[in-house]
């Protein structure tokens, strides 16, 4: 009875197994073993180098090291702003106000728009010559607005200040982890006296800190990955001064455009191994800021 049972179960679970043996397992397994190997899309054969591509990357390749500092950069500024900003929204969202569901919607609206799209329409309102923002800078404040995606200087926090149009995503998220506090907590902190902000502090983001650890995680692994709107606004080649070449372009470009698969193989596993880090470093320090609510306190 137990082996006939174990046979349907792996039966009705085939189509499953099947499917991550064919579209995970293998290619994983397969790029392992090609970040080990030179190897060209344009030639089959694949030559044994070792570590020899790791090295290549790490040592002797500055574009490499400045691809992935610009992502670093990227992660460290980004992903704590777009905490602050949608955490703020969620609160302003989560008042009793009126109308408060047609704001939640317009707030998510832009994470429907296609990062193509949104990338174009930047684009155009960041020109540093004709560009809306640049426009209304001068004529409403008089000020000469920056080369915004023209210069090194001001290329990455444009960047970042774009990518908050898309915290809508987010902001859903703190929404359901807003609406799971309990109001008895507020009641108490009312009656002892406590104001708004400590309400806040004390209260509200200790008990939604297991949401705002979920969208730091996947934050921190979209950071590293951040590859679509900079691909487009740059056309590739993260300009001006590779200031907007990110991990994941460069990476795009070993494989695509110089055809060095067994070099993108290798660069892929780097940063599989720099995510592992960061996600192992912050579980490791989660239980000294993260509270849930069912455990124990003793």
């Amino acid at each position: 009875m137990a082996r006939r049972n174990l046979l349907f179960g792996i039966l009705f679970a085939s189509p499953w197994i099947i499917g991550v043996c064919s579209f995970v397992l293998y290619p994983v397994m397969s790029s392992a073993y090609s970040s080990l190997t030179e190897y060209s899309v344009l030639n089959p054969e694949k030559t044994f180098v070792g570590l020899a591509n790791y090295q290549d990357l790490i040592l002797d390749d500055p574009v490499f090291v400045r691809s992935f500092l610009n992502s670093l950069y990227y992660a460290v500024f980004a992903i704590p702003l777009s905490i602050v900003v949608g955490v703020s929204i969620a609160l302003m969202l989560n008042l009793k106000v009126k109308g408060k569901e047609i704001y939640r919607t317009i707030y998510f609206l832009p994470v429907l728009i296609p990062d193509v799209a949104l990338a174009v329409v930047w684009l155009w309102v960041f020109n540093s010559q004709f560009g809306v923002a640049n426009t209304l800078l001068w004529q409403v404040l008089r000020i000469e607005g920056p080369g915004w995606l023209a210069s090194p200087q001001w290329s990455k926090p444009t960047i970042i200040l774009l990518t908050l149009w898309t915290v809508g995503q987010a902001v859903v998220i703190y929404l359901s982890g807003l609406q799971d506090v309990p109001q008895s907590l507020y009641d108490a902190a009312q009656v002892d006296g406590a104001n708004p902000w400590q309400k806040t502090r004390f209260i509200t983001i200790p008990m939604i800190s297991p949401v705002i650890f979920f969208n730091l995680i996947m934050g921190m692994i979209s950071a590293f990955q951040y590859f679509t709107i900079a691909q487009v606004i740059t056309g590739g080649d993260g300009k001006p001064g590779q200031s907007l070449l990110f991990y994941a372009m460069y990476l795009y470009r070993n494989a695509f455009v110089y055809y060095k698969m067994g070099l993108a193989s290798a660069q892929a596993w780097i940063l599989f191994c720099i995510v592992l880090i960061c996600t192992l470093i912050m579980f490791s320090t989660s239980a000294r800021w993260v509270y849930y609510g069912g455990q124990d306190t003793d």
